[in-house]
């Protein structure tokens, strides 16, 4: 796959992740934030398994592991962000703080890898960061309680995910990784569901629908195919990606819900689009100097 296309589908894989925040806090209304992650990525694992089962035959052990790595590290994101987003009134709130994975992704990177930092990455993930905030603060004053604290710690462990994918999904079937990173998050969501909650299914057929779209298009969509992208995409890059999550989401509250976008908001997304654009632009190769060799 060519990076050009591997980071439209990178970007497709964000976008249709883009309303579950909305959906997820809907949804909890009624049920526990993990009794939500096991219906819903259980009824994807599911899903996936009858799309995809002659790929099964070609699973292998280290696979497996490599789901389980996988899927609990975005278990650990998703609980951070759910039990988060319950505590937190705000979803843009939630929004902001879970994007600065943007700056986290580069910082771990360098100091995970010892890469050295370049100054266009830093203004790449400043910029993309201060739009996400002009995009979903809205001048509202920032706190911080327990919520807050959470949906941090959901931005350091989602750029950790993010850096993980792009290391896993080189060893082994993206796909195949993709599927079962699915199907673990699954499973713990519904073990930890038995442990902290008590477990109950929708009761009424909006909270099922609202539990399909987020198995089918957030899951099945949103997840399994970022591993697929991220096998051609650098870590550093599919970071900034993530602020498309916001935007896209203020985009669909224009369009659906009849929102209003200020001069602050529009901002904003002109700048997170530039912080995309600009860390993909190539960088210039320095002219040398070429010398002749002597004659003999």
């Amino acid at each position: 796959m060519k990076t050009r296309n591997a980071e439209l589908l990178l970007a497709g894989v964000i976008i249709a992740r883009a309303t579950s925040l909305l959906l997820s806090k809907l949804s909890m209304r009624n049920l526990g934030p993990f009794t939500l992650m096991g219906l819903r990525f259980t009824l994807a694992f599911l899903v996936l398994g009858l799309i995809f089962r002659k790929r099964f035959l070609q699973l292998r052990f280290s696979t497996l592991l490599r789901g389980i790595a996988l899927g609990g590290t975005f278990f650990a994101v998703m609980s951070c962000e759910l039990i988060g987003l319950k505590l937190n009134d705000s979803s843009s709130m939630t929004s902001f703080l879970e994007n600065t994975a943007v700056v986290w992704v580069p910082l771990m990177e360098a100091a995970l890898l010892r890469h050295t930092l370049h100054g266009r990455t830093l203004l790449s993930a400043g910029l993309t960061l201060l739009g996400v905030g002009l995009l979903t603060l809205g001048g509202g004053s920032l706190h911080f309680g327990p919520g807050e604290l959470l949906c941090i710690a959901a931005s350091v462990l989602y750029a950790f995910a993010i850096l993980l994918t792009a290391q896993l999904s080189r060893e082994d079937d993206p796909l195949l990784l993709g599927i079962f990173q699915v199907g673990f998050i699954g499973l713990f969501g519904l073990s930890a569901a038995f442990f902290f909650e008590t477990p109950s299914l929708p009761q009424s057929a909006a909270q099922w629908g609202a539990v399909v779209y987020l198995a089918l298009v957030c899951s099945c969509f949103g997840f399994t195919l970022q591993p697929v992208a991220q096998r051609y995409v650098s870590a550093e890059r599919a970071g900034l990606f993530c602020a498309l999550n916001p935007l896209t989401a203020a985009v669909l509250g224009v369009l659906f819900l009849h929102e209003k976008m200020g001069p602050a908001s529009f901002l904003g997304g002109v700048l997170i689009l530039s912080g995309i654009l600009l860390q993909g632009i190539p960088p210039k190769k320095k002219a040398g100097i070429r010398k002749e060799k002597a004659p003999a």
